[in-house]
């Protein structure tokens, strides 16, 4: 074909040299994650909040920007924990909201009653946590203590965490009250008790609730800046409030096979899972309503005293890591890193509810050694009569991107910009695409999908390729295939036949 390193306009005596790029990959690239962050800023952030879309890499930055205890920092923690690698390599992108007008804070009022009959420790927890990240909310009582130093004592156990998501001030020696650091309906997750521990010492703590949070920010800014960017995973940090549910499923739209809405349009192709974490004992309610659709995927953590954006963090670590290195598996059999949990799941701890819930549209835990267990992991897509439904595995949708991703790559180097060419002609040019030449790529590529375990029966995709110029534009290439994803193994049936032994008589 020949070298352009030096231009056939030239005469004089010279050498010339350049390089191209090349990708001699044996095996196409998994596609890249990216995960955006929607929650909000504390209280004290507003003022100076920056609306536009932020990488951060740490909890600490995320700290610093949107506030220590923050929505976002919370989330943050979990991804990027100080103590670990968390998602690693994978970007975290705050897309944050500013807090809607008159929104309201939530308040809860702490009393301590009675007098201290010994010495000892006291922990408040707070979203059932008795602190963050090796900092605790631990009160030390002694028998001098008075109901007024006790609240004092609370009041600065809880101020000296940085990272708690409340702050606290002693009134008068009778109460402290307890003020979540954002406003926002979704404040109202957060709850508050005393671990006594093995001895009450005479004290009893009653929590009130004396302001309910209200106000839910619109997320149409945020998603606004999506653009060409293709964030694969969004971490919902509104839980299920529905508002926020149904502006996440209008923009990233369905996959319909004739008319195909949102991010799932072919020119943009994009989509992502907007993970969305629930405390809830039985969320297939909600669930259940949005069986045509495929945007959000709960991550369920029932009956944790901890915050649902937290759950959805979880999950997120989860899976976003699997996706990124090893898409063809699930999170399945998996255990949330950081999640308060309770002694009891509910509903959720019978297979025959949790059945159930997946036949709903929603995702299920188990809890295994004081620790949540995925066991499903789905989307809300459960159109009746669809069996199975295609939609339904959030890891049905990666591998979906990921055949997009790699088809996308080969598309790229082979096809956009190329002169076509018929399959007859005999060319010497650069840059030209023939239908053959293509169907071959594509050929290559379903042996590299079977090999990657993404899908299975590469001669099934290679039997289906059809590759056709446009009849009506000639400046058209047209493709078609089919393939089949690669099934997990989620239930293993075994039918064992038992007997005796019986002797054999013998004359």
């Amino acid at each position: 074909m020949g070298s352009d390193a030096i231009g056939l306009e030239r005469v004089s005596r010279t050498v010339g040299y350049n390089v191209k790029k090349g990708n001699f990959l044996q095996s196409g690239p998994n596609l890249p994650q990216r995960i955006a962050i929607f929650a909000e800023a504390n209280l004290a952030n507003q003022g100076t909040l920056d609306l536009n879309a932020k990488e951060i890499t740490s909890a600490k930055q995320a700290g610093e920007l949107y506030g220590y205890g923050s929505p976002i920092h919370m989330a943050m923690r979990i991804l990027r924990p100080f103590s670990g690698e968390g998602v690693g390599g994978i970007p975290t992108v705050v897309y944050p909201q500013a807090q809607a007008p008159g929104a309201v804070a939530k308040v809860l009022e702490l009393i301590v009653t009675g007098t201290p009959t010994g010495n000892g420790t006291h922990y408040v927890k707070i979203a059932g946590r008795d602190g963050i990240d090796g900092n605790i909310y631990a009160i030390t009582i002694t028998t001098s203590d008075t109901a007024s130093t006790i609240h004092t004592k609370i009041e600065n156990a809880i101020n000296n965490v940085l990272s708690s998501p409340m702050t606290a001030q002693a009134i008068g020696g009778y109460e402290v009250d307890l003020t979540s650091k954002w406003r926002g309906k979704t404040a109202n997750d957060l709850t508050v008790t005393v671990d006594t521990g093995d001895s009450a010492l005479g004290l009893t703590y009653t929590v009130n609730n004396v302001i309910t949070a209200a106000g839910v920010p619109s997320i149409a800014a945020a998603l606004a800046q999506f653009g060409e960017v293709w964030n694969t995973w969004v971490l919902n940090g509104y839980g299920t409030e529905s508002t926020i549910m149904d502006a996440l499923e209008a923009f990233n739209g369905i996959p319909l096979d004739l008319n195909p809405t949102g991010r799932y349009t072919g020119i943009v192709w994009k989509p992502f899972v907007a993970v969305t974490g629930t405390t809830s004992d039985n969320p297939s309610a909600i669930s259940d309503a949005r069986a045509d659709e495929v945007t959000i995927a709960f991550a369920p953590a029932p009956g944790s005293a901890g915050l649902h954006i937290e759950a959805a963090a979880n999950m997120i670590l989860l899976h976003a890591k699997i996706a990124q290195n090893t898409p063809h598996l699930d999170p399945a059999g998996q255990t949330y890193p950081d999640m308060p949990t309770p002694t009891s799941i509910g509903s959720m701890a019978s297979y025959e509810n949790r059945d159930s819930f997946v036949k709903k549209g929603c995702s299920t835990v188990s809890l295994v050694n004081g620790k949540y267990q995925v066991e499903d992991f789905v989307t809300t897509y459960h159109l009746a009569g669809e069996t199975p439904p295609q939609f339904r595995y959030v890891r049905n949708l990666v591998i979906d991107m990921n055949v997009r991703y790699s088809y996308l790559i080969r598309e790229r180097t082979h096809v956009i910009d190329h002169v076509i060419a018929n399959d007859n002609d005999i060319v010497s040019a650069q840059n030209v695409i023939k239908p053959k030449m293509w169907k071959s790529e594509v050929a290559d590529l379903a042996d590299d999908l079977t090999l990657r375990a993404l899908t299975v029966d590469s001669s099934f995709m290679k039997d289906s390729i059809q590759v056709d110029i446009g009849t009506s534009n000639p400046d058209r290439f047209e493709t078609e295939f089919s393939y089949k994803r690669s099934g997990f193994s989620r239930q293993s049936a075994t039918t064992a036949t038992a007997g005796f032994n019986f002797g054999t008589l013998t004359t």
